[in-house]
Order: structure tokens, then sequence, then C-alpha cells
């Protein structure tokens, strides 16, 4: 019975042995990626067919098991080592057919992926260079104009810029086509094959560069044509506005000035017609590579130009034969015109030679001077009238200038001028004479006249209450004035008979002895009103005894007042300033009676009456400065004493409340709280209301203290720091009293009682129970630091492989051309493997600490068996591979998982081996029955990304 279960054992191991070995064989014989793709395409399909057959091999393994476990407990202890053996082994055969399974369907139908991506990105390159050669194939279309062919060069450039945009498409195409045919070798993508594409996009890179120079030359040479058309357009303006300026410049310049402008403007016109001949052979040449209908337009706005260009020239050539003749009426009307002006100038001359004559001269005449200038008068009258005949002719002159058409304005003033200067000789002559006489009449009437003027002014002075001292002074010199004139009149009765006539005379005479009698007892008046005035001046000789001491007080009183400007350093200095201020107001008031009196004795005097004014000017300032600082005074009074009340009233507050909380602590220490709690919330309500008046409080502060002096200041921010700090002092009472209250409360008052101290005090952190068990404790802490355990040994060994791929990418990237590269190549790639157990030992290290079965272990297993593979390829090439870069392509899970579990399963413990079995099944073995395709089985092609984006290498 013993030897059946060992000869089960020993059949059903042969049996999967030489299964397992024909499943290795048609792997080898599949294991390759060369030749045409439907050689590829036949063996993803065979080693497709062969993946399906391993749950047969799972199931054969299940049974050698089973056979196992029979034959182990029916055979004696000796043989028992030749089936562990066979065992182990059959197991070790099974593990490597497995993972060939695996990687030879894996490789193949990454290597079959990659080329359906590239041919399709092929097909696209094709389809865009179909696209552009159908583009660029037909010839250029003539445009209307310069902004048409414009917008036609610039769809030129959009296409080239496009061409040159796929060079970058087309190198990595020829890249991806290097690398396929690498591992494929397929004529497709051959050398062959690139060059034909290059030689393609080289040719339509040549055409669309030749098209958009092309264009560039056409739209140019068109940009040179309407920028000189616009030139020629802007001459022409500025040729027109300078004849029609010149035409409206006739009256302003003269004819020969207008006719040499003429002359230059036509020379300028002439220069025009060599310019256009240029545009018209500029022309044909743009009118080439042009529409039909952009060339008629050009040859119109040519024709255009031409006809006002011969415009211009015929209305230059009138304009010069306009000129020349007004040239010639102007010589003729210049000569009659000269005449003209020297007449009028020797008639002005004779004019006002007669005029000087008749100056009277300056100053006082007398008789017999003005009885000369009177017959003189009545000489000019009669030569004046002898001059009449001179201003007809003329007069007669001037019509004959009528006749030309130049502006005869100025000799007509001129003329004019002449005949108002004749008009007004005579009415001077006139009026001379007339006013000689009757000065002749007033010089002996004057002094007459004076008098009665002179005497109502006398008797409204002597009519004043208190009259100046100076005018009666000024009326008594005038009175004695008077009476020279007066007897000076009555000494000329001779020469008033012969002037006036003797009753005239008489009349007269009479007169003025009436005027001497009045003036002498208006004299009298004056000297008796000028001894009086003399008398009152003798009371007002101590002014200036009065004076002094007014104006030494006032002086004595500011000094005071200015140094009332100092701050105070407390509340009772501020009040005794005010009471110093107050003293000194009324200081003023007096001052100001006395002002009055000392006025009342100055009020003729207009000299004192300019000091009093400029004292009482200076009393009112000082008066005013002084309400001004005792007002300032009382209002920041009034602020300290608000800030001391409101102080106050906080202070005691939160004395109250302290006294309040510390009565809630029972004589052994603990808190009594539930009894109190009502008071309690009513406190705790009273909380944001006094913090509004802190804040008051400390706005009050700050005000008082910037008016304030520094000691005022210091004191004032002491009170203000210490009822901060009692404030918080209450704060932090009442906040552990409800700490307190909170872990003796159930959960649902505690929660209320958070939510309303979170609701008045706006900030702070939660309350959290200070017992908590200390078991629960340490199981906390055991877990935080396997946890933090966990995250060094990650991030450690992340760093350690990230330096290590950094490394192994230079060493991939430098070009090695020599025999001493390639060896100096292949050191550093050893001495990169020489440090791979290390890893392999930190990684396993990660393991022990592991935490369930996180995302980022599996990327950083797959990253690390990657960076492994790279190492072993790179080691056994010679050359540095097109495909080797950075690690970019991430994949979630990882098909290496396997060669890293047979690694381990010899060198850890039993317990890891069943995590890392339960780890692969969870892999490999499929879950539903849509996940049996063999491309979701594969989990590379499951993260699989387009082709060209991938810089990495294939899996192994």
């Amino acid at each position: 019975m013993t030897q059946q279960p060992q000869d089960e054992f020993d059949s059903s191991v042969e049996n999967a042995e030489a299964w397992m070995k024909a499943i290795q064989e048609r792997l080898r014989i599949n294991d390759n990626t060369k030749g045409p793709r439907s050689a590829l395409e036949a063996r993803l399909r065979e080693t497709e067919k062969i993946r399906e057959l391993e749950p047969e091999g799972s199931l054969k393994m299940d049974l050698i098991l089973v056979k196992a476990d029979a034959a182990l407990r029916s055979i004696s202890e000796d043989k028992k080592h030749e089936v562990l053996s066979k065992l182990k082994d059959i197991k070790a055969l099974w593990e490597e057919t497995a993972i060939y399974i695996t990687h030879c369907h894996s490789r193949i139908e990454w290597v079959w992926l990659h080329w359906s991506e590239y041919l399709k990105a092929q097909d696209e390159f094709y389809a865009w260079i179909h696209n552009m050669r159908v583009t660029l194939e037909p010839d250029i279309e003539l445009q209307l104009g310069l902004k048409e062919k414009q917008w036609q060069l610039s769809h030129a450039q959009v296409l080239l810029n496009d061409v040159l945009n796929q060079s970058v498409l087309l190198e990595r195409l020829l890249e991806e086509a290097v690398s396929l045919f690498n591992r494929i070798g397929d004529p497709s993508v051959d050398e062959d094959a690139q060059k034909k594409m290059r030689v393609e996009y080289e040719g339509i890179k040549e055409e669309a560069q030749s098209r958009v120079k092309l264009l560039e030359k056409i739209t140019k040479e068109h940009e040179r044509y309407s920028a000189n058309i616009n030139q020629f357009q802007l001459w022409l303006n500025g040729v027109t506005e300078r004849l029609n300026g010149c035409i409206r410049e006739a009256t302003k310049s003269s004819a020969e000035d207008k006719l040499k402008a003429l002359q230059e403007i036509a020379k300028n016109v002439r220069s025009g017609g060599k310019k256009w001949k240029h545009l018209e052979n500029q022309c044909a040449d743009v009118i080439q590579n042009t529409s039909p209908l952009g060339a008629e337009r050009m040859k119109d706005e040519l024709e255009e130009l031409r006809k006002a260009l011969e415009k211009l020239k015929l209305l230059c050539n009138e304009e010069q034969d306009r000129s020349l003749k007004i040239l010639q009426s102007e010589d003729a009307y210049e000569s009659q015109a000269r005449q003209l002006e020297a007449d009028v100038q020797e008639f002005r001359r004779d004019l006002q030679r007669l005029e000087n004559d008749l100056d009277p001269g300056v100053g006082q005449k007398t008789e017999e001077e003005f009885v000369a200038l009177w017959r003189k008068c009545n000489a000019t009258r009669a030569f004046l009238a002898a001059e009449e005949s001179k201003v007809e002719r003329l007069k007669a002159q001037l019509k004959e200038l009528l006749r030309f058409s130049q502006d005869v304005q100025p000799h007509a003033e001129s003329v004019v001028s002449a005949i108002q200067e004749y008009q007004s000789v005579r009415g001077k002559t006139s009026k001379m004479s007339a006013d000689t006489e009757s000065q002749l009449r007033r010089l002996f009437q004057n002094p007459l006249q004076d008098f009665e003027q002179w005497k109502p002014s006398v008797k409204m002075l002597l009519d004043t209450p208190e009259p100046a001292l100076a005018q009666i002074e000024a009326a008594l010199a005038e009175s004695s004035q008077f009476k020279e004139k007066l007897m000076t009149l009555q000494l000329k009765k001779d020469l008033l008979n012969n002037i006036l006539g003797e009753e005239k005379a008489k009349s007269f005479l009479v007169e003025v002895a009436e005027a001497s009698k009045e003036r002498e007892i208006l004299h009298k008046s004056l000297l008796q009103r000028k001894r009086k005035l003399q008398n009152l001046i003798l009371q007002h000789k101590d002014f200036d005894a009065g004076f002094a001491p007014l104006q030494k007080k006032l002086s004595a009183i500011k000094a005071k007042v200015d140094l009332e400007n100092e701050p105070q350093p407390d509340l009772l200095g501020k009040k005794t300033q005010l009471q110093r201020l107050q003293m000194l107001q009324d200081d003023l008031a007096e001052l100001a009676i006395q002002m009055e009196e000392v006025e009342k004795l100055i009020r003729s005097n207009t000299t004192h009456r300019h000091e009093m004014n400029q004292l009482s000017s200076d009393s009112q300032a000082l008066k005013r400065s002084l309400e001004m600082m005792i007002q300032q005074s009382e209002e920041h009074i009034q602020k300290h004493w608000a800030f001391n009340d409101k102080l106050s009233d906080l202070q005691q507050w939160i004395t109250v409340t302290t006294k309040k909380l510390d009565s809630y602590q029972c004589a052994d220490g603990e808190w009594s709280i539930e009894s109190r709690v009502a008071d309690l919330e009513r406190l705790l309500a009273e909380f944001p209301d006094k913090e509004i008046q802190l804040h008051l409080v400390e706005a009050h502060g700050q005000l008082i203290m910037e008016k304030s002096s520094p000691e005022e200041t210091a004191h004032v921010q002491a009170e203000l720091n210490q009822l901060k700090e009692s404030w918080r002092s209450l704060k932090d009472m009442a906040t552990n009293l409800l700490k307190r209250w909170q872990l003796n409360r159930p959960v649902a008052d505690k929660k209320k009682k958070i939510a309303f101290v979170d609701s008045r005090q706006k900030s702070g952190s939660a309350f959290h129970p200070a017992d908590v068990d200390s078991s629960h404790k340490q199981e906390r802490i055991g877990e935080w630091q396997n946890k933090n355990s966990h995250l060094k040994l990650l991030h450690d060994f992340e760093e350690w492989l990230r330096g290590e791929n950094t490394k192994l990418t230079k060493i991939l990237a430098l070009e090695s051309s020599s025999v001493e590269e390639i060896i100096a190549r292949h050191n550093k790639l050893e001495e990169l493997q020489s440090r791979v157990p290390n890893g392999q030992r930190l990684f396993e290290d990660l393991l022990h600490h592991v935490i369930g079965n996180s995302e980022d272990l599996e990327d950083l297993r797959y990253r690390w068996m990657l960076y492994k593979s790279k190492l072993k390829e790179s080691l056994s090439s010679p050359t540095p591979r097109s495909l080797e870069g950075p690690d970019r392509f991430r994949k979630k899970r990882s098909g290496g998982v396997c060669a890293f579990l047979r690694r381990v399963c010899w060198a850890a413990l039993p317990l890891q081996l069943l995590l890392l079995l339960l780890l692969l099944l969870a892999f490999l073995l499929p879950l539903a029955e849509e996940t049996h395709s063999c491309k979701l089985a594969n989990n590379f092609a499951r993260s699989f990304n387009l082709m060209l984006r991938y810089e990495g290498p294939p899996p192994t």
C-alpha cells in the first residue's frame, strides 16, 4: 500500500515535468520579435494559447501537492527526503515556467502594440504630406491689391510654419522607426523607408519656402509701389497747398514776391512729370503679378494722378500770367501814389509849422503875452483860408488813384489825415483866439472866484466842534494869500479900465473891496479858534506815560500764555494749567478796560490813534489764542475723565467677576460648578460686551497719549497693559473653569457648551478630555511610531532609488566612441550593479514594515524592478540604446512581482512566503469572466499609453 502513493506521486511529477518542458519548448520557439507583422501576430496568438494553459499547470501542481501529501504520510522517514526533493524541483520548474509564460507573452504583445501605434502615426504623417502637396500644388493666384497680397503671404507663412512644426513629429517618428527596426528587423521600417519619409518632408518644405519667397517678393514690390504712390500723392497735395496758399496770400505779399513764388512752384511741377513717368514704369512691373481687375484699378489711379498734375500745371500758368499783369499795373499806381504822398507831406509840414507857432507855451502869461497871442491867432486864420485850394487839389489826386485795382486805403487815410489836421489847426486857431480873450477876463476875476469858494470851507471849519490844529493853520495861511491878491487888484485900476471898460472896471473894484472886509472878519475868527485848540493839546501830554505800561503788561501776558503750551504730566497738572489760563483771561479783560480809558485822551491825535489800534489788534489776537487754548484744555480734561471712568468701571467688573469665580472653588481645592451653572453662563455672556468695552478704553487711551507728555503717555500705557493682563487672567480662569465643567457633564451638554464658548469667544482651540485610558494611549503611541518608521524607510528607499536611476541615466546618455570610453562606461555600470544587493536589502526591510497593500508600494516595486532590468540590459550591451531615457512612464501594478517573489521565497520566513503568495494570486488569477482576456491579464498592456509618448524600455 505504501508503494502506490509514491508511484502515483512519481507519475504525476513526470507528467507535469513533461508538460512544463513542452510548454517551455513552445515558448522558446515563439520567443522572437523579428520578422514581418503577420509572423509576429501569429506568435502573439500562440503565446495567448499557451497562457490559456496556465490554469492546467496550476491543477497539475495541486495534484502533485495532494499526491505528495499522501506519499509523505505513507512512506518511511528515509524516503521522505527524496519526495521533498522532487517536490521542490517541480515547484521551481513550475515557477520558472509561469514566469516564462508571462514574460514571453508581454514582450511579444508590447512589440506588436508598439508597431501598431507606429503605423497609425506613419499613416497620419503621409496623410498630412498628401494634404500639404494638394494645397501647395496649384499655382499662385493673382490678387486684387496690396492687402490681398499681404493676406496671401500670411497664409503661405502659416503653411510654412506648419511644415516646420512637423519636423518634430518626423524626428520622433524616425526615432520610433529605428527602435522598431532594431527589434523586428522588418524592411517596412528600415533605413530606406526612413529616408523616403525624410525626402517627402524635405520636398514639401522646399516647396513651401519657395512659395513664401515668391510671395514676399511680389508683396514687397507692390508695397514699394504703394509707398511711391502715397509719396507722389503727398507731394502733389503739398504743391497744390503751396499754390493755393500763394493765391490766398495775394493781398499780403507783393506781386513781385508772388510771381517769384509761382515760378518756383512751376519749376517743381515740371519735375513732377519725371516722378509720374517713374511710377508708370513701376506700375507696369507690378501689374504683371496682379489680377486684371486690380491692374485696371492701378491704371485708373495712375491716370487720375496724371490729370491732377496737368490741372496743377494749367492753374500755375494762369496764375503766372495774372501776376504779371498785376505787377505792371502796380508800377503805374506806385508812380502816382508817390506824387500824392509828396504833396501831402509838404502840406502837412506847413500845417505843422503854423501849429508850432500857435503854441502858447508853458507857465503863467502876462497881460502883454495874452495880447500878442491873440494877434497871432488872427494872422493864422487868414493864412489857413488861403490854403483851401491845396486841399481841393489833394482830393483830385486821390480820385485818380481809385482807377487802379490796388488798395488805396493807406493813401486815402493819409489824405484824410492831412485834411483832418488842416481842420484841426483851423479849429485850434479859432479856439485859441477865443480862449485868449476869456483868459484876459478871467485873469482879473480869478481871485474873487477863489475867495468865494474858500469862504464856505472856512465857515464849515469854524462850525466843527473839535477841528484839527493843522487845518486851522492852513486856513490862516490861505487867508494871508487872499489879502495880498485883493490888494494887488485894487492897485491895477488903469489896466482894468483898458481891458474891461470903465463901467465894468468900477463895478469889479467895488466887489474886491467887499471881499477884503469879509476876509478880515474870517481871519480874526480863525485866530481865536487856533488859541482854543492849543489849550486842548496841553491836556494830552501824558499819553506816552499811559501807553507804555499797557504795552508792557500785554507783552507779559503773552509770555505767560506761551509758557502754557507745554504738555502736563498728569490730570492734576492739566487742571492747574486750566486755572492759570483762566486767570490770564481775567488779566486780559482788565487790560482791555485800561486801554479804553487811554483811548479817551487821544481822539484828535491820528498818530497815537494808530498806535492804540495796533495795541488793540494784538490784544484781540492774544484773546482768541487764549480762548482756543482754554477750549482745548477743557476738551482734553473731559477725555481724560471719560477714560478714567471707563477704566475704573472695567477694572471694578474684572475684580468682582474674579471674586465670583474664586468663590466657585471649594475649601478642598476642587471646583464647585454644578450648583452655579446659571451664574457661570451669565458671566460668560457678559464677556463679548466687556471685550468691546476693553477696546473702547484702549481707543480712549490712544487719544489721550497722542496729546500728552512722555510721562503721562507712559503712565496711561502702563494702566492699559495692567488692564489687558487682568482681562487675560480672568479669561483664562473662566476657560479652565469651563473645561472642568465639561469633563463632568454628559456628551450632549459638552457639545452645547463648546458651541456656546466658540460663538462667544470667536477663537481658541477645542477642549479635549484630560483623563485618557493609559492602555489606549500606549496603543496609539505604538501605531504612530510604527507608521513613522514605515514612512522613513519608504522615503529613504525612494531617495536612494532616485539617485541611482539618475546616475544610470547620465551614464547611458554619454556617447562612447572609443574603446577606453566603452570600458569606463562599463566600469561605472558595474559599480552601480555592486550596489544592487544593498538596495534589495533596503526594499526587504521596507516590506517587513509594510502597512496594508498601498498603491505607492506597488509603484515603488515596479520602479525598483525596472531599474534592475535597465541596469542588466545596459551591462549586456557595449553601446547605449536609443530607447534608454528618464523613467517617466509609471505603472500602477507590475508584472515583475513574480521574479521578486522567487527570490523572497528562498530567503524570507514562512509567514512572508504565505503573504507574497496571496499577493501573487491576487495579481494573476482572473477575478471575473470578462478578465479572462490576455490583454487584461497583462498588467503592462492594461496601463499602456500611446507608444510615441513612451520613452522608457519595454518590460522584461
